[in-house]
């Protein structure tokens, strides 16, 4: 058994405190056990980023009920964003069984209405951002709303007219993404 003087004590407090204040102020998120068991996410992003097709295709094998309908290009693109900077450098769009097609007559052949689209970025900020500027723009219009989940440098835009069960189902399957 040890025992410290109050000397001793008191010459470690500053130094125990001063740990404590560093740790807390780190940039790095604390790990929790589950973090233990997860594969590093760097190293998924090491081959080379996501195309939405890829991601589309990871995602229809969990949500059965979307079907690829169209690859945006530079040419059909209606937002004129592909390729841009700090936009998407490649997006898909898909219909959804789940949606009736009573809901969204009218609408492009591509809209989100009719199911969603997948858009993938050059980073996870750019994906973010983008994100973000669509919840502001349904903010001031709800015919706009829309399900958005970002997943590293990919974003998953899906349909307002999915209950938000069948919306969680894009989620879950976006968390396979990496």
């Amino acid at each position: 058994m040890y025992r410290t003087t109050s000397a001793a004590a008191s010459a470690v407090a500053p130094v125990v405190a001063l740990l404590t204040l560093l740790t807390a102020c780190g940039n790095a998120p604390a790990k929790t056990s589950a973090d233990a068991h997860e594969p590093a996410k760097a190293s998924t992003r090491a081959a080379g980023p996501v195309t939405a097709r890829d991601a589309f295709r990871v995602m229809s094998a969990r949500v059965r009920t979307a079907t690829l309908t169209g690859t945006v290009t530079a040419e059909n693109d209606p937002n004129h964003l592909l390729g841009r900077p700090g936009e998407y450098t490649s997006k898909v769009t898909f219909s959804d069984s789940w949606v009736q097609a009573s809901q969204v007559t009218g609408a492009d052949p591509g809209a989100v209405e009719r199911g969603g689209a997948v858009e993938a970025f050059a980073s996870a900020s750019d994906a973010e951002a983008r994100a973000v500027y669509i919840r502001d723009i349904a903010k001031s219009s709800p015919a706009l709303t829309e399900y958005d989940y970002v997943r590293g440098s990919v974003l998953v835009r899906v349909s307002r007219y999915l209950t938000p069960k069948q919306a969680a189902a894009y989620a879950t399957a976006a968390e396979q993404l990496g």
